[in-house]
Formats: structure tokens, sequence, C-alpha cells
């Protein structure tokens, strides 16, 4: 009974539709584009911003959602 429950499990895994969409981080001082991320457009629709790592200025600096 155990084994029919964890494929009754797996199987309802499989019928949730999680739509993930690919978007660009660009620096915000030197206008790089440096990370590609993926984001929910369900949960977030505005643009993203994150404090990350640029290696071009080799500081961290704000990244924001470019299209």
């Amino acid at each position: 009974m155990a084994k029919a429950l964890m494929i009754h499990v797996i199987f309802h895994k499989l019928e949730v539709e999680v739509v993930r969409v690919k978007i660009t981080l660009a620096c915000t001082d030197c206008k790089q584009r440096n990370y590609n991320m993926t984001k929910e457009k369900k949960n977030h629709p505005e643009r993203m911003e994150t404090k990350k790592y640029c290696r071009f200025c080799r500081t961290h600096t704000v990244h924001k959602e470019t299209k």
C-alpha cells in the first residue's frame, strides 16, 4: 500500500504545471548583462531588482531585469 501512495504522489506532481520565464539581469552601473535566471510570472509580475556581484565593476551593484 505504501508503494501505491508514493506512485500517486509522483503522478500528482506531474499534473501541476509551473510556468517559469527566463529573465536576464543587467548591472545598473555598467549596463552589462551578467546573470540569467528564471522567475514565476504569476508570483512576481513586476520587474526583478536585486544586489549581485558585477565582475566588470568588481563590486556588488543593483541588477535589474531586462528584456
